[in-house]
């Protein structure tokens, strides 16, 4: 366990001591427990059987306004056959805040947290300062530890940053991001950030994201959009977003030409009300090295009002490659009684590609994947419920195999 591990692990242990000491009308504790069991084949065609604990605890009002929040799980394989990190135990978040900390309008919080910018993210060990200004300004600073699950993590692995938030003339919002990153003493990136909101009338929302990589003096990322509301039933949505990676600069995959991607998209909605929705997309994706893509979708949610609740969706993407995909996804749910959910699912991926072989012959293969499932949740009471699910996976190239779990959740 290194530095800021550490850190963030003896904060959430210190804290866990201390509750039995607090008054009882002090502070209040909630929160939710979940005890998951899942089964799955693995590639070697063996079972295999991880476990997970996991507890979210929020505690209010620890004396003198301070707040503590952390999730986390322990997982353990019990048939040891899985490899890498799916069944090691983490700590997604573990943290102190507080309103008004030594002044007035300054907001603090200590401990592991995730960072969202424009200018980028990150999970950090560290502290993090927000100071409002006359309710509609925002100054935020951070610094600490960058946290990372599948590479190494030292001292030397720092995320810096800030942010300047404001809203204008009462519908306009404009904020502007630096995040900076460290690994193991070295600058690996260094971004700014640039975001957008403009309200017009509750009819027209107009909103804009852009990322600049200062270390490759380029534009990294840029999505802009509008929403267009006729009536209450009907929307319009039209993005166009550009994507460029970044690479750390203390990594191998740095020095190499990436492309980029770009893609434009317009979007119709209905709501019908009592929880119906439908939606018609056009995805146009345009490629360097490749030809452009058309991506057709539609779909119908019926969100769980009353009894019935589902969605069936469907996919039609064709480009001149053949590189073509075809596919829906269904489900239907209900609930059966005051205490039992159940549905069942189908999703089905056919995917065709043409193939050329070292003999300059062209061929073209397809693909086809299914994955059927059910599902269940009892209700014992408002704050205990088992949750279950079994699904088979079918393709045509591996086969089929089973997987599930089941879950207890605690709510306390």
């Amino acid at each position: 366990m290194k530095f800021w591990q550490g850190l963030s692990c003896s904060l959430a242990c210190a804290l866990m001591t201390l509750l039995p000491a607090l008054p009882v009308h002090a502070a209040t504790v909630s929160g939710r427990s979940s005890t998951v069991i899942e089964w799955f084949d693995t590639a070697a065609e063996k079972t295999a059987v991880p476990v997970f604990q996991y507890l979210k605890l929020n505690v209010r009002n620890i004396g003198d306004g301070y707040n503590f929040s952390s999730y986390g799980r322990l997982g353990y394989d019990l048939t040891n056959e899985l490899e890498g990190r799916y069944a090691d135990s983490r700590l997604y978040i573990a943290y102190l805040d507080k309103r008004n900390f030594l002044v007035e309008d300054l907001d603090m919080r200590f401990g592991r947290q995730f960072i969202s910018t424009s200018a980028g993210a990150a999970v950090m060990d560290g502290l993090k300062l927000d100071y409002r200004i006359k309710r509609n300004y925002r100054i935020s600073l951070f610094g600490g530890g960058d946290v990372t699950y599948y590479e190494g993590y030292s001292a030397k692995d720092l995320v810096l940053g800030g942010a300047i938030n404001g809203t204008f003339f009462d519908n306009l919002k404009l904020g502007t991001s630096y995040v900076a990153k460290v690994d193991r003493g070295r600058l690996a990136k260094e971004l700014f950030g640039f975001d957008i909101e403009y309200d017009v009338n509750n009819r027209v929302f107009l909103y804009g994201e852009t990322q600049y990589d200062y270390l490759s003096k380029r534009t990294s990322y840029l999505l802009a959009g509008f929403k267009y509301y006729y009536s209450p039933t009907w929307a319009t949505r039209f993005e166009y977003l550009y994507s460029l990676p970044v690479f750390s600069s203390t990594s191998i995959y740095s020095v190499f030409a990436v492309d980029k991607y770009e893609e434009i998209m317009g979007e119709v909605t209905y709501n019908h009300g009592n929880g119906w929705h439908a939606f018609v997309r056009y995805t146009h994706e345009m490629y360097v090295d490749f030809s452009d893509a058309s991506v057709f979708q539609a779909g119908i949610e019926k969100i769980r009002t009353e009894k019935y609740s589902g969605y069936l969706t469907g996919v039609y993407r064709r480009d001149k490659d053949g590189q073509d995909l075809k596919g829906f996804k269904l489900y239907v749910g209900a609930l059966l009684t005051n205490k039992l959910r159940a549905g069942v699912g189908l999703d089905v991926d056919v995917f065709e590609r043409n193939v050329n072989y070292f003999d300059d012959q062209s061929g073209s293969n397809e693909t086809t994947s299914r994955r059927y499932w059910a599902d269940a949740t009892y209700y014992y009471s408002d704050k205990i419920n088992v949750q279950s699910q079994i699904a088979r996976v079918e393709s045509d190239l591996w086969s089929y195999y089973y997987r599930g779990n089941v879950r207890l959740n605690i709510l306390f």
